[in-house]
This record gives structure tokens, C-alpha cells and sequence, in this order.
């Protein structure tokens, strides 16, 4: 069995605070925040890149709602997915999508239809969004550790995770994180910070931590030259991190498909995991894909997908919007997938 990771006295203190902040945060300024968040119809991209009009963002209602958390980056708006008919004697899990650039949490869910499977398998599903004021591109800083923001936005989703595990019926022993781009490198840097928060971890055509400091190198990584042989953060060694699957298109040319594989090779060279025979695998006319595990000791460390002819967008997403491609292999319904295993599995 697994040591688990001890709370010192700092993250005892730290949970305290944050639990005071995202309390207050859920009281204060009600009617002001529902007037600021209010959504206006959007324009949504097309795989084109074309903008079509006249389609709306989804009206609020009691299973889709927007909320705001603050943390250290500053105030977060959030929407919230839950399914029908939750009880108040059950705990459903949580997993958190984190978008990419040039997208919003209403964009996020829409390309990957996730509240559909949430829907049906019963889980709640959370999308922090990017302040633009933060990154006029609307991308999480997930590079720029070195001056300390990614650090302060990944406390801000953070934050966010707090205040609906608080709020909602949240199972916190079955909490798993996914994102797809610039989302992925900031869902794999809050996994490595706070690895006894989540079961597993889903990146979408992401990059490592560790890989970056600064804009500049970060444009290096995603050409595919990295500047470091040690992607990630320095972990004690008693630290389990939760399992990870990888999902990178080899078509991608914004975030070289080398990075994919960098990813989940490092997460499993960090505790000697070894890795299989790749496995081929193709479903009716959708791309096909190669599947690599990493293993140590019969446990799974590390999955790659690696999807042949994807380009830089969510696998199997829906048609008709930006960074989404309906050819891939479903990427939602791998991500649940892989998830519900590593739920199910538990601490062990």
C-alpha cells in the first residue's frame, strides 16, 4: 500500500484559510457578481475559424450555473455542471475541465459534450475560466512560474474546486483534473502541487511542467525544443502523483506531438514505470490511435493516445466549433473512462 502524503502544519493552515475565503467568497456580493457574469449571446467559432452568429450560450438553469471563486490570481468565474437529481444523502465525484486559449468554459463544455456523460454517469463536472484581464488570449498561464502567477492561478482554481466541494455533494476521495492545451499544462502543474487532491489527471494536447519558465521558452516547447531533460517539479519521493492520461493528436501544429509523449514518458520514468508494446486501436472511420502504457509493479502510471491525422483539438468533439475535430476517437468519453478506473481503484 501506497504511503500517503502527511498534511504539515503549513497546509493544515492553508485549508483553513481557504475554506474561510471561499465561504466568504459564496456570501459576499451576490447580486453584483450575477449582474457582472451576466451572459451576453456569443459568437461561436467553427472548425473554419469563421465566426457564426446567432448562436446563444445556454441559458442558466439549476444544473448549469456560474459562480466565482477568489484566490490569490484574484476573482474566477466558474461554471458548474451538475446531473439531475442528486440526493442529499449521496457524494457524486468532481472532475475539473480546464480550458485552452482563445476559449471560455462555455465553449470547453460545448466542443466536449462532457455534461453528457455526466449526465448519464452521474458526476459534476467544473470549468474555471481564465480572467482576460490575466491573458488577453484568455490562456491559462501555466508557463510563467518563475514570476509566480502560474503558481497563483493554479491556488485560484484551486480555490474554485474548495468552494464546490464545499457548496455541492462532492465525493472529495474521487476529484479528477483534465484540460486540453494551455489547460493541460496548468492541469498537470496543480496535480504536482497538490497530488493528494485528485485520482487522476487527463492532458490534451498539452505540455509538461517543468518544460517552461517564461513566454519565450514556452514557445520553444511547443515547436518541440525543449530546454530542460527534467520536465518535472522536484516531488519527494514518498509522493504518489495520480495516475495520467495523455491525449495528443499527431497532426498538431501548435503543440508539437513530441510534448505529448515527453509527458507521459517523464511521468513514468519518475518511479521507473516501464513501458508497453504500443497497441493499435481504431473504432468504425475515426482516426486511428497508437496506446502506450506505462506500468511499475502491475499499477498504471502513465497512458499515451496518440491519434493519428489529429491536428490541435479536442478528439471526437462536436462539429462546428473551434479546436474540436468530430474524426478523433472520442477524447470524453477515454477521459471518464480512464477516470472511473482510477475511482474505482482508490488510495491503493
Amino acid at each position: 500500500m501506497a504511503r500517503r502524503v502527511r498534511k504539515t502544519a503549513w497546509s493544515r493552515s492553508f485549508q483553513r484559510v481557504l475554506k474561510t475565503m471561499t465561504r466568504t467568497a459564496m456570501r459576499v456580493g451576490t447580486k453584483a457578481v450575477k449582474e457582472g457574469l451576466r451572459a451576453a449571446p456569443m459568437m461561436v467559432p467553427s472548425v473554419s475559424g469563421k465566426k457564426v452568429m446567432g448562436k446563444k450560450v445556454a441559458a442558466p438553469s439549476a444544473n448549469w450555473t456560474t459562480g466565482i471563486a477568489i484566490g490569490t490570481a484574484g476573482p474566477r468565474r466558474y461554471r458548474l455542471y451538475k446531473p439531475p437529481g442528486v440526493r442529499r444523502n449521496e457524494r457524486l465525484p468532481l472532475l475539473v475541465m480546464l480550458h485552452g486559449c482563445q476559449q471560455d468554459a462555455d465553449a470547453l463544455a460545448a466542443s466536449s459534450r462532457m455534461n453528457r456523460i455526466a449526465a448519464r454517469e452521474r458526476f459534476f463536472v467544473l470549468y474555471p475560466e481564465q480572467d482576460r484581464l490575466s491573458n488577453v488570449q484568455g490562456c491559462w498561464n501555466w508557463y510563467d512560474t518563475r514570476s509566480g502567477r502560474a503558481q497563483a492561478e493554479t491556488h485560484s482554481i484551486n480555490a474554485a474546486i474548495e468552494q464546490v466541494c464545499l457548496s455541492q455533494a462532492v465525493d472529495r476521495q474521487r476529484v479528477a483534473l483534465a484540460g486540453i492545451s494551455a489547460g493541460a499544462g496548468m492541469a498537470v502543474l496543480l496535480a504536482t502541487q497538490h497530488p493528494e487532491r485528485f485520482r487522476a489527471i487527463a492532458m490534451h494536447s498539452g505540455i509538461a511542467p517543468g518544460v517552461a519558465h517564461s513566454s519565450a521558452s514556452a514557445l520553444k516547447a511547443m515547436f518541440g525544443q525543449s530546454v530542460t531533460t527534467s520536465p518535472l517539479p522536484t516531488i519527494s519521493s514518498t509522493v504518489r502523483l495520480p495516475a495520467l492520461l495523455v491525449i495528443h493528436g499527431a497532426a498538431d501544429h501548435v503543440v508539437a506531438p513530441v510534448n505529448g509523449a515527453e509527458a507521459a514518458a517523464r511521468w513514468g520514468e519518475r518511479v521507473g514505470a516501464k513501458a508497453s508494446k504500443p497497441r493499435r486501436v481504431q473504432r468504425g472511420n475515426r482516426y486511428a490511435a497508437t496506446i502506450t502504457d506505462y506500468r511499475k509493479n502491475g499499477r498504471l502510471i502513465a497512458t499515451l493516445c496518440a491519434v493519428d491525422r489529429l491536428g490541435h483539438a479536442w478528439s471526437g468533439g462536436a462539429a462546428g466549433h473551434s479546436y474540436s475535430d468530430p474524426q478523433g476517437p472520442d477524447a470524453s468519453r477515454m477521459i471518464w473512462s480512464f477516470v472511473a478506473r482510477q475511482f474505482s481503484r482508490g488510495a491503493d
